[in-house]
């Protein structure tokens, strides 16, 4: 599939590409290890739970001899990891930061246990377990003796509800709130950040703060600290679901709320850990770029192409149909299969959804005669090259996810949603890039394939909303997967023009990455 001469144009683009992804990596890593600079950090077990701490470097920074703590709580389908940007900053300005995982999340090893939809159920053992992680926190010989507690989305209910059980919490932070449990007089000292693109998020900080004002509005304190009146609501501008745990203004919020509920506003700010997001997305960056002059070493497997080189008119059925039948096929599936919140059912769903798409085209290739290309195919090279992609795509993107973003790490209770995952994914990514890959397909059709996945997953949580609710959060992880696996899928095709070679770098990175961020639950 390799054309005969790529001409000194393509091979200046290449270089360029080369240099510059490289640049960016470089650049990227400088930047975010420089937000590690004057802290130390400590991780610890508490029994099955992974706990880090963050401390100023006391040599260069601070000079008291106990530190205010601030306990750190990751949302669904999170870890400390993904608190990281937080955690640096409150170090970086005088605070003893805790951050730890869940049960059932991260690399804790112990599965969630209760009923994830019951306060009285999950909910309750995730307070308990909060109150241990608090006790440790302020056991350490640098803490002081009251403490501040931060959460996120899933957390944000969590340290709501904690807060009333813990006289000790002398401030509370929230990020992306949603709990029914906030009160007038409930959290003291509370902030409540969303980022601007939140949608009801941002209603929600704007309604606990009018529990203590007629006519709230952003960026207003209202109260006072030395009461615990003081409440404030916050919209990090840009900003979604995730993308506000990074932004400058969640942190420079942050940190000034917790100075004031401890007494130290005037200490000035340090802002070494404000644009980690922006290193983040410099490294992926840097990684995606590099991965297109790369993947030019790629040897070809192929020749000619092979691929099911559908018209428009013999793509649009094989596209649809599996959209529509899978979530039919698969409503009354469990939501807990394998004991993964949704994580078992998304895994069926990618292998039901990419059996039908195989027999699509097994049909339309018996009753409209078409005729794939079918080159011969040079099987030692086809598999090193697809091992050589695969690490790649699959082995440095979750190395940089795991350093840099959130837990990457499989822990043994995982390995069954694993070997299913990477099962469905495998039978999915196959039967598509098999549809979508040709000499002649039709432009978009990569594209059209991928939409209509993402509106199956839609169907399937508008006929088991209750259930498979928490499919919509995992959205935010699927689409730029396929966004950066659709491109690195497509120059993996070029170079190698076979699409076993293309499929399985995808396979093995949605697979991997949706068995480790699905929480486990016990039973």
């Amino acid at each position: 599939m390799k054309p005969a001469n790529s001409g000194p144009l393509k091979s200046i683009w290449t270089s360029l590409a080369l240099l510059v992804g490289a640049l960016l990596i470089a650049l990227s890593l400088f930047w975010l290890e420089r937000a590690h600079q004057g802290v130390i950090t400590e991780k610890v077990w508490l029994d099955s739970t992974p706990v880090t701490i963050f401390r100023p470097d006391r040599s260069r920074s601070v000079d008291r001899e106990s530190l205010p703590v601030v306990l750190i709580s990751h949302g669904f389908a999170g870890s400390q990891q993904l608190m990281a940007s937080l955690a640096y900053s409150l170090a970086h300005n005088g605070f003893l930061a805790v951050t730890f995982d869940y049960f059932g999340h991260g690399r804790n090893l112990e599965p969630l246990s209760g009923d994830v939809t019951d306060v009285e159920g999950a909910t309750q053992v995730l307070l308990d377990q909060t109150r241990k992680v608090a006790d440790f926190a302020l056991a350490q010989p640098d803490a002081g003796s009251d403490v501040a507690i931060l959460g996120h989305s899933m957390a944000s209910d969590i340290i709501v509800r904690y807060v009333k059980t813990d006289p000790r919490i002398v401030a509370t932070v929230a990020v992306s709130l949603f709990s029914p449990a906030v009160t007038a007089e409930s959290p003291e000292n509370f902030l409540v950040i969303a980022g601007n693109l939140e949608g009801f998020l941002k209603d929600e900080a704007l309604r606990v703060v009018g529990l203590v004002s007629d006519a709230p509005e952003v960026e207003t304190t209202y109260g006072r600290f030395d009461d615990g009146s003081a409440r404030r609501a916050v919209f990090a501008p840009g900003v979604e679901h995730v993308g506000v745990l990074y932004s400058p203004t969640t942190l420079r919020e942050t940190v000034g709320w917790l100075k004031s509920s401890f007494g130290l506003t005037a200490e000035p700010y340090v802002d070494r850990a404000d644009n980690r997001g922006w290193g983040i997305l410099l490294l992926f960056s840097g990684l995606v770029i590099l991965a297109w002059p790369l993947s030019k070493c790629l040897p070809n497997t192929v020749l000619p192409a092979r691929g099911f080189n559908p018209s428009w008119r013999q793509l649009l059925p094989a596209a649809l149909l599996p959209a529509v039948a899978t979530p039919l096929v698969l409503v009354a599936f469990p939501a807990d299969f394998l004991g993964a919140l949704v994580g078992g059912y998304l895994a069926v769903h990618f292998g039901v959804y990419g059996a039908l798409t195989a027999a699509c085209c097994v049909w339309l290739r018996r009753r409209r005669g078409i005729t794939p290309s079918n080159g011969a195919r040079k099987s030692a090279l086809a598999l090193l090259a697809a091992l050589a992609a695969t690490l790649y795509a699959a082995g440095f993107f979750g190395l940089a996810m795991d350093r840099y973003v959130t837990s990457f790490a499989i822990t043994e209770p995982r390995l069954p949603l694993l070997a299913l995952m990477l099962g469905g994914t495998s039978i999915y990514f196959l039967a598509d890039e098999w549809l979508t890959r040709g000499t002649n397909v039709p432009r978009g059709a990569h594209l059209l394939t991928r939409i209509c996945f993402l509106l199956s997953l839609g169907l399937a949580v508008a006929l088991s909303f209750e259930d498979l609710f928490f499919l919509l959060i995992i959205a935010v992880v699927i689409i730029p997967y396929f966004l950066i696996y659709g491109l690195i899928s497509g120059w993996v095709y070029r170079a190698t023009g076979d699409p076993l070679v293309s499929a399985l770098p995808s396979a093995v990175a949605f697979g991997w990455a949706l068995a480790v961020v699905f929480p486990q639950l016990s039973g």
